[in-house]
């Protein structure tokens, strides 16, 4: 298994695991922040040969895009459980 799968892993359970919008912000910003993990491996690419960045860019970029749209699921989810949860108080 490689390291980017490792790490897809990880993150995509992390998100997962958010209670709450904001545990889920603090997650989005540790990947897709501009210091965050995601991000610091997309500027590697700069530093790669053309054949490493052919290979590596669309499993980087992949796993970007997974992870983005992995917080935009979970951000639904959560949002619809908070509006049930104030429907069911009123």
């Amino acid at each position: 298994m490689s390291d980017l799968e490792q790490l897809q892993r990880d993150w995509l359970g992390r998100i997962e695991a958010a209670q709450d919008l904001g545990a889920l912000e603090a997650e989005r910003v540790g990947a897709l922040g501009k210091q965050g993990a995601v991000t610091q491996l997309l500027k590697t690419l700069g530093g790669m040969t053309p054949e490493q960045r052919q290979s590596e860019g669309p499993r980087i970029h992949g796993l970007r895009e997974q992870v983005t749209e992995a917080i935009a699921a979970r951000k639904t989810a959560l949002e619809a459980a908070e509006l049930e949860r104030k429907l069911a108080t009123e």
